[in-house]
């Protein structure tokens, strides 16, 4: 369990158990990244006295099968009536695996369940973002209180939807200078000054496991295949002069900017000499910020912890010690945070920080279903 110490936040009383000189909350979030990894689904224990604890009671990652991979990983080509099947369909998915999680570990004091759901689009410059689930189907399933759509009011504010897990890095995680979560991208949360800021730094696993794929991988496990390759310095100097890079936070990446910018460069290119270069390029971006903000400790968490690779290059780079926690905070960390951003959408309490997302003023976002 994490324990930090903050200035005390009050709470009112709904959808909570009270004792006495603290507040209790058991809720479950679920995530999906776009790496297409699984479902993540994560329940923990939440404390409010004069600071928040938590604790990690169960977890578990469900692998999408064949058929649903395909559906999210393709959902972008759908037409518009395609597209609010599947996400009634992916609503319905998410309910069946959570009363199922529910039952096989028999829990019976569950508050509420916080669905992020799968991005599909995220153009937050044209004021969209879309995260299909339909928390209304996850209710119909569980009978429970669903909390679903927490970005799409950030970007209509004028944010970038993301990141949101800083909320959750301010509350839970105080104690380390940032957090990197090294997932299909990299995003890190910091505070200077008082305040904390978050954006996108790079793509990771969203552009390496379709690397990894071309030579019949799933993904680069250990970063092994990067380490057989060889960097393309001419390729490698393209992708570090990319705009997104010069821009100032907040900002996100999605999906699209890597269609856009990044895998037309990968032409004529051997995948695994691809695997190498790209490796190097996130290694680059991520100890370049760690160096400008002078970081002394970074809590490392996501899957591209677990690439030994990676890790070493970005060691290499930075004086920053790198902190890896746990397997159940490596690997729930944003499903836990989403719980908890459920918890204070219940309660009516920010759960978003416009400092981090660049919208017009912190807010509680999340549809209650």
């Amino acid at each position: 369990m994490f324990f930090i110490r903050i200035q005390e936040i009050s709470v009112p009383t709904n959808c909570l158990k009270t004792n006495d000189n603290f507040m209790v909350f058991h809720a479950i979030g679920l995530m999906s990244g776009t790496s297409l990894d699984g479902l993540d689904i994560c329940f923990a224990r939440f404390e409010n006295k004069n600071s928040w604890t938590f604790e990690i009671l169960k977890a578990e990652t469900l692998p999408y099968s064949g058929n649903w991979e395909e559906k999210l990983r393709n959902s972008i080509y759908l037409s518009a009536e395609e597209l609010l099947a599947l996400n009634s369909e992916y609503g319905f998915y998410l309910g069946k695996a959570v009363k199922n999680f529910i039952k096989k570990n028999q829990l019976e004091n569950v508050d509420l369940i916080a669905s992020h759901g799968h991005t599909v689009f995220h153009q937050p410059q044209k004021k969209f973002t879309l995260q299909i689930g339909d928390g209304r189907a996850i209710k119909l399933e569980t009978n429970l209180p669903v909390i679903y759509d927490f970005r799409s009011q950030d970007v209509l504010m004028g944010g970038n939807g993301a990141p949101l897990v800083p909320i959750g890095d301010e509350l839970l995680f105080s104690q380390y200078d940032a957090c990197l979560n090294l997932g299909g991208f990299s995003n890190i949360s910091l505070k200077i000054k008082d305040q904390r800021i978050a954006f996108d730094i790079a793509p990771v696993n969203i552009v390496l496991n379709k690397l990894a794929q071309k030579l019949n991988k799933n993904f680069d496990e250990n970063g092994d295949l990067a380490n057989r390759g060889e960097i393309n310095e001419d390729l490698l100097l393209r992708l570090n002069s990319l705009e997104f890079y010069k821009q100032q936070h907040p900002k996100s990446l999605g999906i699209e900017w890597c269609n856009e910018d990044i895998f037309p460069l990968f032409k004529n290119i051997e995948p695994i000499d691809l695997l190498a270069t790209f490796t190097e390029h996130i290694s680059h971006q991520i100890s370049k910020v760690f160096n400008e903000y002078q970081l002394n400790n970074v809590l490392f968490t996501g899957g591209g912890t677990y690439n030994q690779y990676l890790i070493e290059k970005i060691k290499v780079k930075t004086n920053a010690e790198i902190i890896i926690p746990e397997k159940e905070i490596i690997e729930y960390k944003e499903a836990l945070i989403f719980a908890f951003m459920g918890i204070l959408r219940m309660n009516n309490k920010i759960n978003v920080l416009a400092s981090a997302t660049g919208s017009s003023y912190d807010h509680s976002s999340g549809i209650i279903a």
